[in-house]
């Protein structure tokens, strides 16, 4: 074992924070797997489990998958966290576009409340409009609902909407008091919790002889690499090398020093995907329930919606390719660093500072954006092309990956970056005690 290890458990063992931060984390994630076992009222659960088995392909298998598997069960937790995604995406696009959310976010963290509590109106909005649309559809699925009519609907988008409430409730608090980002995390444990049972039904196909054992092992190799590939683009970035000027202050020289400005190729994250996903969700929450049912028009757009279909790949690359670029632009401003810089005395060498390096940064990551969203779009469709042909789960495909690989990855990056504190404030406690010494 090396040191680094052994001081890396040393330090975890001793960082009594960051373990309750964990416990907490946890446990809250326990309390959300719990609360998608709890179904709604007023449904027969063996004709769902029948109308769930014939529709798990295209936008309700996707949906069933962020919900952690509360959808095939219709529990409280079935529309997930979705609708603060979305009311999260309207609220974002409106501060690019209106000045009065631009006042707000220039506000500060005064802003930021307001803004934050404006996305928590629109969630529970959205999740009324779809906690009802999911109870007609149900109504009009067959003989799922025993006793339908105002009762069952009002009941239902009561339940769904509370569900999603205290499940933007929980993401709050484990983004404040645990670790990594609750609604990221929500998703993840969802993800994960249902891969066993993908894993099993994948094997049980292989028994029955729908899948071949080479098929199945073809499979496999292609999530391990999957899983590499999206390593290693998580990880890679462009460094601009900035340089900052010497000076001379009374006899000595400052500065003369060599940086870098480090810009991921993929800067958005898994963003774009869960955006994308949530887009494609929203106006069609009922459509594919109610699939079976309904005029041609609306059966054709719910077939082609289907896993691997032209339309629903079409639509989730371009919603994929417009997030990565729409995200990259909050999250980094080329402006800003350009100022910043200059206001330092930092220059990219041939690059005038100001103006000139804003647009430099600019230009090096819009390229380095279109190929971030060419690698989400091939993690998230390539996978799903060659697995739309079998009956394999959706777990298995590119952007559950993603979201899982993804969030691991910045979780884990998080607690590091917990015990890098831990270990520096150990060190000035130590250095407090032997200066009194």
């Amino acid at each position: 074992m090396s040191s680094e290890s052994i001081n890396t458990a040393g330090a975890f063992s001793q960082a009594s924070d960051l373990k309750k931060r964990l416990i907490f984390t946890v446990l809250l994630l326990v309390v959300y797997r719990l609360g998608t076992y709890v179904p709604l009222s007023g449904i027969d659960p063996l004709a769902l489990k029948d109308m769930m088995s014939s529709s798990q392909k295209g936008l309700l298998g996707m949906f069933n998958m962020f919900s952690g598997g509360a959808v095939s069960r219709m529990a409280i937790f079935a529309l997930g966290i979705m609708p603060y995604i979305s009311s999260s995406i309207i609220v974002q696009l409106l501060t690019g576009v209106s000045d009065y959310f631009k006042s707000l976010k220039e506000q500060g963290e005064i802003g930021r409340k307001k803004i934050t509590q404006i996305t928590r109106y629109g969630t529970v909005l959205i999740a009324i409009l779809q906690g009802y649309g999911v109870s007609v559809g149900l109504e009009n699925a067959g003989n799922i609902v025993a006793e339908p009519g105002l009762y069952f609907r009002v009941i239902t988008t009561i339940s769904l909407v509370a569900g999603t409430t205290f499940l933007m409730w929980l993401g709050e608090q484990i983004t404040l008091r645990g670790v990594g980002n609750g609604i990221s995390l929500i998703i993840f444990s969802g993800i994960v919790a249902e891969i066993p049972r993908a894993l099993a039904s994948t094997f049980e196909l292989g028994r029955t002889g729908a899948l071949s054992a080479l098929m199945i092992v073809g499979i496999f190799i292609l999530v391990i690499l999957l899983v590499l590939f999206i390593v290693f683009f998580e990880r890679a970035m462009r460094k601009i090398l900035i340089n900052y000027p010497k000076r001379q202050v009374g006899n000595k020289m400052y500065g003369g020093e060599s940086s870098h400005l480090p810009l991921k190729i993929n800067t958005a994250g898994v963003i774009p995907p869960i955006f994308a996903s949530s887009i494609l969700l929203l106006p069609v929450t009922a459509l594919s329930i109610n699939s079976g049912a309904g005029p041609d028009w609306l059966m054709s757009i719910t077939a082609l919606l289907g896993r691997g279909q032209p339309l629903y790949m079409l639509l989730y690359i371009s919603a994929i390719v417009f997030f990565a670029f729409f995200y990259t632009s909050i999250v980094f401003n080329s402006q800003d660093t350009a100022d910043n810089l200059k206001n330092n005395g930092g220059f990219v060498p041939g690059i005038r500072p100001g103006e000139s390096t804003a647009n430099y940064i600019e230009y090096v990551l819009t390229r380095l954006t279109v190929i971030g969203s060419a690698y989400l779009s091939a993690v998230c469709i390539l996978p799903e092309l060659l697995i739309s042909r079998y009956s394999v789960p959706f777990y298995l495909g590119g952007t559950s990956l993603l979201i899982v690989v993804t969030v691991t990855m910045d979780t884990v990056a998080q607690v590091h970056s917990h015990l890098i504190a831990h270990q520096y404030e150990g060190l000035i406690k130590k250095a407090k005690l032997r200066g009194r010494i």
